[in-house]
């Protein structure tokens, strides 16, 4: 007869295998947020070259078909993303 500790080991080895059951947590993709993305929404399908006559306030990055971007989280940066037709397609905070 095998020892209690014995007949444990491999569920115990079994349970530290197995992912953890809840997701990681995820920024939020907030449309608004602190980055003052709401108001401008009205942006989204606009031709990118309006954006030359305006100022943003830091920290705003205007992203590029294919530009490598960071993948850090900050709520207060203000993200323009233009697609390959030169439009805006997307306005966010992250």
């Amino acid at each position: 007869m095998q020892s209690l500790p014995a007949l444990l080991l491999p569920v115990l080895l079994l349970a530290a295998c197995t992912p953890d059951m809840q997701p990681a947590p995820v920024p939020p993709t907030a449309q608004g947020g602190q980055c003052g993305a709401t108001s401008i929404q009205r942006l989204v399908g606009q031709p990118a070259t309006v954006l030359e006559k305006m100022k943003f306030a830091p920290p705003t990055r205007i992203i590029r078909p294919g530009q490598g971007v960071t993948m850090d989280y900050s709520e207060t940066r203000l993200n323009i993303e233009i697609d390959r037709s030169e439009r805006i397609a997307r306005v966010f905070c992250g």
